[in-house]
């Protein structure tokens, strides 16, 4: 029986470990807290949970990849280098569902030495963003037509029957992670024009965008669009934007979070301090009024929803910060983890919508391609399911034999998207397309 490391057992990890163990493959899952892991493999006839902390565990990380065919990373991306080499060094395959940072990309020639495939991206979103957008751009080029505008949107959110808190948000992944891509820059194109926008300024970007059948949200773009120009072989295009999707209000109350410092990620003592005294501190409340002095510091009315969300999470309480905590953003990811989890039976749902512009020699036309796929009250949920499942099937296809190939890679070929989003299709997780012309 073939064996996989699944290196981590945070809110993803789940789906990946029962599809694997399903279809015949032993898991091994290794988690710094053995009973998160353990807990995880329940019901599964072929798993086993290993107690293992990426940061101090080189030796144990060397035993355990020796002894399986096939490694996958779903531990924060700044581990993921580390276990690649380990498997490269043992010629064991890699995947993660991460962004192929500039380390990853460096140990190209290393896997096509070692004969393996490091295989990034494949998740939701990078993932199945990548495979469906590449399905229909592929479509569009081999009918002899170009593609002039893309755009497409992701976001991870509450259902509608609950999305029930100010911020129309709540936690199917890291709170760390939600707050730190708040804090990225932006690069893209719109109408032959390049945007650069700077982390502080992501949150003035958004725009109302309508999804058929959903009503209206808030868009912003997400980091470096300009790259997928070159990935997805479209440089006849004049657009080219990759965003997120939040419930309308979000994006003004985390442009104040962010003027206010509440993203600062430098250490510093919070010892004996309250979320009121930071707030103080940060707008140089003194004795006055702290609503006040926070409105005026956000150059809001104090009655704007702004406040009522401070307040409603926490932020003007004179509860003391825990001790352990040393970052202003880890302060605010405490109040997001008590205030923003799924009740038991609370549903999340995900929302993809690209839109495209393609330009035959005899006719112009728009395609939309939309998922929404909801998670399984008490049950899985869409982002794990979403996240974890694509990456769950390229394991298998490669541990099959199914995908041959050696190096980096992220899935936009053929070969590795097509069997994926079959796969997926018939575990209920699919776009819709609609053609028009225009």
């Amino acid at each position: 029986m073939k064996k996989v490391l699944c290196l981590g057992a945070g809110l993803v990890a789940r789906p990946f470990i029962h599809y694997l163990s399903e279809h015949g493959f032993h898991v091994v899952v290794a988690s710094r807290t053995k009973s998160k892991a353990e807990k995880l493999i329940e019901g599964c006839a072929n798993a086993e949970a290993v107690a293992f902390n990426i940061a101090t565990d080189d030796k144990l990380l060397e035993n355990l990849t020796t002894k399986v065919n096939l490694v996958c990373s779903l531990l924060p991306y700044t581990f993921h280098v580390k276990a690649a080499k380990v498997a490269i060094k043992h010629k064991k395959s890699f995947c993660t569902t991460s962004y192929i940072s500039d380390e990853m990309k460096a140990l190209e020639n290393e896997a096509k030495n070692a004969g393996v495939i490091l295989l990034n991206e494949c998740g939701v979103d990078p993932g199945i963003d990548h495979m469906s957008a590449m399905q229909i751009i592929d479509h569009v080029h081999n009918n002899n037509g170009k593609i002039v505008s893309f755009t497409s949107f992701t976001g991870g959110l509450p259902s509608p029957d609950a999305n029930n808190n100010p911020y129309g948000y709540k936690l199917s992944w890291s709170p760390r992670g939600v707050l730190l891509a708040g804090r990225n820059d932006a690069h893209f194109l719109r109408d032959g024009k390049e945007v650069k926008i700077p982390g502080a300024d992501l949150f003035q970007n958004c725009e109302p965008m309508e999804v058929p059948g959903m009503g209206t949200f808030e868009g912003y773009p997400n980091r470096d669009s300009m790259s997928y120009i070159d990935i997805y072989n479209i440089s006849e295009t004049k657009t080219m934007l990759r965003g997120t999707f939040r419930n309308t209000g979000w994006c003004e109350t985390l442009d104040k979070i962010a003027d206010l410092g509440l993203l600062d990620i430098e250490e510093r003592s919070l010892s004996g301090m309250t979320y009121a005294d930071v707030m103080r501190d940060l707008t140089s409340a003194g004795e006055g009024d702290l609503k006040d002095a926070v409105a005026k510091f956000c150059n809001i009315d104090v009655n704007n929803m702004v406040i009522s969300r401070f307040e409603w999470l926490g932020l003007f309480d004179e509860r003391e910060i825990d001790s352990k905590v040393n970052t202003r953003l880890d302060a605010l990811c405490t109040l997001f983890e008590e205030k923003m989890n799924y009740a038991p039976g609370e549903r999340d749902m995900l929302i993809m919508h690209h839109e495209f512009i393609a330009e035959y020699p005899d006719k112009k036309q728009k395609i939309t391609s939309t998922m929404i796929d909801y998670g399984i009250p008490n049950g899985d949920s869409s982002m794990s399911r979403t996240v974890a499942l694509p990456v769950a099937i390229a394991s298998r296809m490669i541990l099959e034999g199914r995908i041959n190939l050696t190096g980096v890679h992220r899935p936009i070929i053929p070969e590795i998207y097509n069997p994926i989003l079959e796969e997926l299709a018939t575990l209920n997780i699919s776009l819709e397309e609609h053609t028009s012309d225009l």
